[in-house]
């Protein structure tokens, strides 16, 4: 055997089988690096000055990358490396928050709390610890980055805590203060007892939680005047007292209860039992029949909620009385329609009371415990403890009617896990609710192409509904709130920007820092030193990152007017960045902050719950990358529908390997027909070329125009499968199935090789750039493979015009399509008769196909070459009336039939195929007449025209 195969073109190449991921990826970084690629990439692609710039939402620096990080920054890559080969000089400055609790919380780890608190020489070097620790895990979630194979400005990073950034954001403010959208109130906030600080709507979860659901009552403190408006005379009836039914799902919350709030124009009925006299709406009677079932109960009357404005009623924990106030906010789906308010402990109380001149009154502080003043049973007492207290206690005075357990969505601080309250504090606040305002921010939102498109009702929906950003915080690591306070009356100083401006330039030198260590004496004349006091509150850490578009580094590096082409974040941040974003560029800038938004769901297990530790269903990055590479992650975040929350575990990222498998093996086949291939003396001319090499030639190109169109619309799923479509089906199972037995058996320099490595050649081009977006270092190893290609594969651009667009073929390519059908249901046909018939190998074999006019033209055209098409022995065309009746009609193809025999000639020792005659030519024996021809060395070979 090794004298046939000494005489054979078999395949050879240094592109191994097996891809060794884990080993080559960081030398392949080594490499970038050293190449300094991104920046070179720059250098040529400026030229040109068509720009793409990708503004990255910073990641906060805390603990290590999760797998979200890897998708949204994989997603990044894919796209900014798209636009490379687009032509487009690109820029993706990686940015980082800095700033907020969760970096305090490591830090309070290691020191003790109080004295934090206490000492403000501590929270000096607090603050320096914090930024030591966020300096610490940047440096190791950007190591980690681009071991993803991230192509970015890695130089030139976005911190939030770098000085100049920290006298921007302070800057940001001073002009959102200058243009009076800036204001303080105490109203109720979300309250986070573990963190003792207020939480942005962003930082909220809502979990499923039990509750206390309690119906309870409280008593008229003037009967006398209800009767009269219900106009009852009945003396029985006057004696009994008048108690509201009222409905909360937070016992905790009824000592600071300030009002009764019922429905406006609603109708509200009496029912008369046997002691007393109970108020309920009178929609919600039949829900809640249980209560009055013992009771024998008669409705005396019903009006209408008005009437009832402004009655008081007696307070169950002290002695005064509240009044009934009208409120939309009174749900009449469930309970009783009778709702107890506080507008300490919820905004649509809050917003209620605020119309009847009712304010907060502040029984607990801000770890969650009663003051001392307030009744024995619960002074100074945890609130949430205090639910089962305060309803034992509502028994005992005969207030309880009704008590039971809900399940129910509740806030909880997203770092926590712990349910949060709404407290009413002072707070710093920007005005979101002005029509004009909104009408902008609207206007804006309409004018950013969001993808997917149902992103854009979503932010639209959330912005409506959102009340006013409260943006202070009451911690100690992050930007001061740059604002000079009256003492006394809370007001901010007149020349409040002017003086703080002085302080600013400071910061830009040396950092936060200078805000607290600052005297005022240098800035406010002996008067004003005691009347005024430096804000002691921290901005929220959105509004450092909603600032990052107007940073002086993104500036100097994309220029003023130049906005970003698209920012790509998950969904969550359609209430956190994205809106910040759009809020601070609004009002600083009267413009929007991004042309396009991309938005990609959260990553779920397999079970379609969302990664979390507690759970402990996480997949780390680092573990698929210390498996299975890189690559395969990257693979893993192209083909999933990122529009919705995208699924992974170990069997998803098994298939994942093996898609990868079938891109490699395709690439690897490719290159290894091309061992001896010398693309500038051997490439022949199109119309020297075999006809199915024209074919592949041209569906290749068709193939990248769909790809680049994926590309652009960044349907990258879509792209994957059209791409393991071509790999697979296309390439593998038919044109490169069929040109193995040219390749191999044909003279060395013959024009049907060389038009196969023509043709070879452009398709690994094309193949390899259509997957460097997404599996770029194997794009890299297969570009060191292909004959003379020297420079980085990111130095180059589409491919776009491979083949003469009029160029005559005697098949034409619709044609090929037919041929590719025939092909697929001769090989299920095939299939069966080798099992049934115990035969090794298709060549055994001979098929008769008995066709119609135009297929029958078709086929008689490629009589002598389907052999090689179908990888039989021999191919017989024959008119599709001379079929036996017994030969069942194919299903899938109109006019055509197909027999099957096994070709009972002999064996060439060479090429395997079976033929009438075989041969002997020198040291070669029993060779058939084609292996012959390519054998000797006068002769120019065997002649092929078709395949």
């Amino acid at each position: 055997m090794n004298i046939y195969k000494k005489s054979l073109n078999l395949p050879k190449t240094k592109f191994s089988m097996r891809a060794n991921l884990i080993h080559k990826e960081p030398q392949i970084i080594k490499k970038w690096k050293k190449e300094k690629i991104y920046y070179n990439l720059n250098k040529k692609s400026k030229k040109k000055k068509k720009k793409f710039v990708i503004h990255d939402g910073p990641p906060y620096a805390n603990g290590n990358i999760h797998i979200g990080h890897a998708l949204n920054k994989i997603l990044k890559d894919i796209i900014l490396k798209s636009k490379i080969l687009s032509g487009y000089y690109i820029s993706f400055i990686p940015s980082w928050d800095c700033h907020g609790l969760p970096i305090e919380h490591q830090i309070e780890k290691k020191k003790n709390k109080k004295k934090i608190i206490k000492k403000k020489i501590i929270k000096k070097f607090f603050r320096k610890d914090c930024q030591k620790y966020a300096l610490k895990q940047i440096k190791n979630q950007k190591k980690n980055f681009i071991r993803l194979g991230i192509f970015a400005d890695w130089k030139n990073s976005i911190l939030t805590m770098d000085y100049n950034n920290q006298a921007n954001i302070m800057k940001n403010l001073l002009k959102i203060y200058e243009k009076n959208f800036l204001y303080s109130q105490r109203k109720p906030v979300y309250w986070c007892l573990k963190c003792q600080s207020s939480l942005a709507e962003a930082e909220v979860d809502h979990l499923k939680k039990k509750s206390h659901s309690i119906i309870f009552t409280m008593k008229s403190e003037s009967p006398k005047k209800i009767f009269k408006i219900l106009n009852i005379k009945n003396k029985n009836i006057k004696k009994k007292s008048i108690n509201l039914l009222i409905w909360t799902t937070t016992p905790w919350t009824i000592p600071s209860n300030q009002a009764i709030s019922i429905k406006p124009k609603s109708l509200y009925s009496f029912i008369e039992t046997k002691k007393k006299i109970f108020v309920i709406s009178k929609k919600l009677i039949k829900k809640n029949l249980e209560i009055f079932k013992k009771k024998k109960y008669k409705i005396i009357c019903s009006i209408l909620s008005e009437k009832l404005e402004n009655l008081k009623f007696f307070h169950i924990f002290f002695k005064k009385k509240v009044k009934i106030i009208l409120s939309n906010h009174v749900n009449l789906d469930s309970g009783t329609g009778i709702v107890h308010t506080s507008p300490d402990h919820g905004l649509e109380d809050y917003i209620a009371c605020k119309s009847y001149n009712i304010k907060p009154i502040n029984l607990i502080n801000s770890k969650g415990i009663y003051k001392d003043n307030i009744n024995k049973i619960i002074n100074k007492k945890k609130i949430f403890k205090c639910n089962k207290i305060i309803i034992k206690f509502l028994k005992k005075n005969n207030f309880l009617i009704k008590k039971s357990i809900i399940k129910h969505n509740y806030p909880h601080c997203w770092r926590h896990k712990k349910p949060i309250i709404f407290k009413a504090t002072k707070q710093w606040f920007i005005k979101l609710n002005e029509k004009n305002f909104q009408k902008k921010i609207i206007k804006n939102i309409k004018k950013i192409k969001w993808i997917p498109k149902w992103s854009e009702k979503n932010i639209t929906k959330l912005f409506l509904n959102r009340p006013d950003w409260c943006i202070s915080r009451q911690r100690i690591w992050g930007v001061p709130i740059p604002l000079l306070i009256n003492k006394k009356n809370g007001k901010i100083h007149k020349k409040n920007s002017i003086l703080v401006k002085k302080i600013i330039q400071k910061i830009k030198l040396k950092g936060i820092q200078t805000w607290y260590d600052f005297k005022l004496k240098k800035i406010l004349n002996k008067k004003d030193q005691k009347k005024y006091k430096k804000s002691k509150d921290i901005l929220d850490v959105w509004f450092d990152s909603g600032c990052i578009h107007n940073s002086k580094k993104y500036i100097s590096i994309n220029s003023k007017k130049e906005i970003s082409d698209i920012c790509i974040e998950g969904v969550d941040q359609h209430r956190g960045w994205f809106m910040s974003s759009l809020i601070t560029s609004e009002i600083t800038q009267n413009q929007k902050p991004f042309k396009k938004v991309l938005t990609h769901g959260f990553v779920i297990d397999h079970h379609g719950r969302k990664m979390s530790k507690s759970i402990g269903n996480t997949i780390q990055p680092n573990d698929i990358i210390k498996n299975y590479g890189v690559e395969i992650l990257r693979l893993w975040v192209a083909s999933s529908n990122y529009s919705k929350d995208i699924t992974i575990s170990k069997d998803i990222i098994e298939q994942i390997s093996e898609f990868y498998r079938k891109i490699r093996n395709t690439c690897r086949f490719i290159l290894s027909n091309l061992y001896d291939f010398d693309p500038k003396k051997d490439a022949i001319c199109q119309n020297q070329m075999l006809e199915i090499d024209i074919w592949a030639i041209k569906k290749t190109q068709l193939t990248q125009k769909k790809i680049i169109y994926f590309y652009k619309k960044y349907n990258f799923h879509k792209l994957v499968k059209y791409l393991l479509k071509f790999c697979s089906i296309y390439m593998s199972s038919f044109y490169l199935d069929i040109i193995k037995n040219r390749q191999y058996t044909m003279k060395k320099n013959s024009i049907g090789r060389k038009s196969c490595q023509t043709s070879l050649y452009f398709i690994i081009i094309c193949l390899s750039k259509w997957i460097s977006p997404i599996l770029s270092f194997t794009a890299d190893e297969i570009w060191t493979h292909i004959p003379q290609k020297k420079k980085n594969i990111f130095t180059y651009n589409w491919n776009k015009n491979i083949i003469k667009k009029n160029f005559y073929k005697k098949i034409k390519f619709k044609n090929w399509k037919k041929i590719f059908k025939i092909k697929n249901e001769i090989n299920k046909i095939l299939e069966k008769f080798k099992s049934y018939k115990n035969i090794k190998s298709s060549l055994e074999i001979k098929i008769i196909l008995y066709s119609k006019k135009k297929l029958f033209n078709l086929l008689k055209i490629l009589e002598k070459e389907l052999k090689f098409i179908f990888i039989v022995s021999k191919v017989i065309v024959k008119n599709y009336y001379y079929a036996d009746q017994k030969i069942k009609k194919n299903k899938k193809i109109k006019n055509l039939k197909i027999k099957i025999k096994k070709y009972s000639k002999k064996k060439c020792q060479r090429c395997w195929s079976y033929s009438k005659k075989i041969f002997y030519y020198k040291k070669y024996k029993k060779i058939c007449n084609r292996c012959l021809l390519n054998l000797m060395k006068k002769n120019i070979g065997e002649k092929r025209y078709f395949a």
